[in-house]
């Protein structure tokens, strides 16, 4: 199991068994280089942790716990965790500020305690079998242990074709369960699993403020976080897209610190859709940052794919993992810590999708019930159905159940806007946008820390009036106000691009009648999908009636399924023909 997870810790590797219990931990060095070395056990060898990610205040959390009489023996922010426990049992969780995952062994009440940051920002998987309960930071860690051949579960696959990630506690790998953004467990002796949950933001309530008071408030918690945020004794940088989470990622590393900051940005070559090369560079350029923009081609992109699915761990098609993991390779040579935009869209409400019409919403919620008319529409076209299977067929009706139930989680005093960003916050961040940041950076070694997701932060943005998020048409109104003193008014107000890819220019041509070719004949497809829809597939492809984000979900199914169910432990590459993938 921890040899599948090398790629996430590189650094060093240790292992505590005692009894019934064993814990496994890869590390990459962050802080405290030397005296970190995990798994962790406080002097009295009663608790014992092992833990992915970064308590971002530790200073100030060991200072509090010194004062209370708790002895530290490294200098880790992850000790942090063992004395919080010691000291404040189950409350414990709200002491830490930071990304994380994490077991702690209390052997005094013979109990094992998993719990995953608030966000979901860093990942928990668990499985419950006959004899014992495993845990694992990814999917692939686990399959060693099953004592059957990997098994899909067939709603969760559903899911990903029409959401394009699955969402909840079942991942496509029947009984891997994930532990939720914000939830601990407590597993006993007897393998009997208590659940709870520390915090969520339904406790948020909604806020009247005006602008200049908000904006006062805002200075001193970003201040903050970003300070907690620059705590590392490595190198770091920033990956620089081009647009306004980004950018002012970069203004605020340009005020509170002295040397300039390495910078990352990628685009592509010999296509028609514009990248963000040039903004990403006056953005650079206006803070001088140390700055290597990536230019890549199509088939570089192409061949990125077999490892972005091993990589990923969870079906998930967002092309954007293709460029993300370029890009970490690159950093990871010379950095392992970066920073990273994800979060402002959902805490400040950047999203076109928030900004509806009464009108639209209505009729939406009329054709797909139960979430307002936010979220309704699956991703996969009704013309294109003839290609799923029939159990697809059947489990698609259920596709939209976990933003139905996150729509019908919020409080009454909410808005359409504040349900919207819980619904996204508890969906797609954790499920898709971090599950892409944090596996295709760590596939690399690369430590990737998310400042708009502190939940301060969250808190914050998602309490604020409407009014100052959404206006005349224009999303994250209040962060681009607030940027103003820091960036160029024309790049705050620009219409969002996204990060997107061009794969429909690239599925074209000897590509697309190669995969055309060889997808039928995939195990993985003839087993869930009908033959000659997907071919029809193929067909609209050439005639120019795109079905390129149909045939990307069937490639990915079957690399995927090779790599989780046929023959678990083969890894790519990261430069591979997909072709011999499938």
């Amino acid at each position: 199991m921890a040899n599948a997870l090398r790629h996430r810790g590189p650094d060093d590797a240790g292992v505590h068994v005692s009894g019934p219990v064993g814990l496994a931990h890869t590390r990459l060095s962050i802080i405290d280089l030397q005296g970190g070395h995990q798994p962790l056990a406080d002097t009295a060898g009663k608790l014992t942790l092992v833990a992915n990610g970064e308590i971002y205040n530790y200073p100030e959390l060991t200072a509090t716990l010194t004062r209370q009489g708790r002895r530290f023996q490294t200098a880790s922010d992850s000790e942090t965790i063992l004395h919080a426990y010691a000291v404040y049992r189950r409350d414990f969780l709200q002491h830490l500020h930071g990304m994380f995952a994490f077991a702690l062994y209390d052997a005094a009440q013979n109990q094992l305690i998993l719990a995953r940051d608030r966000l979901g920002i860093k990942p928990l998987y668990y499985v419950e079998l006959p004899d014992r309960v495993a845990f694992a930071s990814e999917i692939k860690a686990l399959l060693s242990i099953l004592p059957h051949p990997p098994q899909i579960h067939e709603g969760a696959l559903a899911q990903f074709l029409e959401n394009q990630f699955s969402s909840g506690e079942q991942t496509c790998v029947r009984g891997i369960r994930r532990v939720l953004p914000g939830e601990a467990l407590a597993i006993d002796a007897d393998l009997r699993i208590q659940r709870w949950r520390y915090w969520s933001a339904l406790a948020v309530r909604p806020r009247r403020i005006g602008f200049e008071d908000a904006a006062a408030e805002f200075d001193t918690l970003m201040e903050q976080v970003m300070r907690e945020h620059m705590r590392a004794d490595v190198p770091y940088g920033l990956f620089l897209s081009g647009g306004v989470d980004s950018a002012v990622l970069a203004a605020m590393l340009h005020r509170y610190q002295d040397q300039p900051i390495r910078s990352f940005s990628i685009g592509y070559r010999g296509v028609r859709q514009a990248d963000e090369l040039d903004d990403a560079a006056r953005i650079a350029q206006r803070f001088g940052t140390e700055h290597t923009a990536l230019e890549v081609d199509g088939n570089a992109i192409l061949r990125r794919i077999p490892h972005m699915v091993w990589a990923a761990d969870e079906l998930m098609r967002d092309y954007a993992c293709l460029p993300t993991s370029l890009l970490a390779q690159h950093a990871s040579q010379e950095l392992k810590v970066v920073l990273t935009g994800e979060g402002g869209d959902e805490v400040f409400a950047g999203y076109g999708r928030y900004r509806e019409s009464p009108v639209a919403r209505f009729f939406k919620q009329l054709r797909a019930p139960g979430t307002g008319g936010f979220r309704t529409r699956g991703q996969w076209q009704a013309r294109h159905r003839d290609a799923l299977g029939t159990q697809l067929r059947l489990q698609r009706r259920t596709a939209r159940t976990p933003f139905i139930g996150a729509w019908c989680d919020t409080p009454a005093d909410w808005s359409h806007t504040q349900r919207c960003q819980y619904t996204d916050l508890v969906t797609a961040l954790p499920d898709n946008l971090l599950l892409k940041a944090d596996r295709m950076l760590m596939a690399f070694g690369l430590e990737g820390r998310v400042p708009f997701l502190d939940h301060r932060i969250v808190e914050f943005g998602l309490a604020l009036p409407d009014e100052l998020k959404i206006r005349s048409g224009q999303g994250k109104l209040f962060l681009k106000r607030w940027a103003e003193r820091h960036l160029p008014a024309d790049h705050l107000y620009r219409p969002k691009r996204g990060f997107h890819v061009p794969i429909g220019e690239w599925l074209r041509g000897p590509v697309l009648d190669a995969l055309a070719e060889k997808l039928p004949a995939s195990p993985a497809i003839q087993t869930w999908f009908n033959l000659a829809g997907v071919r029809r597939l193929f067909a609209d492809q050439r005639a120019g009636r795109s079905a390129s984000r149909e045939i990307m979900c069937l490639l990915q199914f079957a690399i995927w399924h090779r790599l989780f169910i046929e023959h678990p432990g083969l890894r790519p590459t990261p430069d591979e023909d997909p072709l011999a993938w499938i």
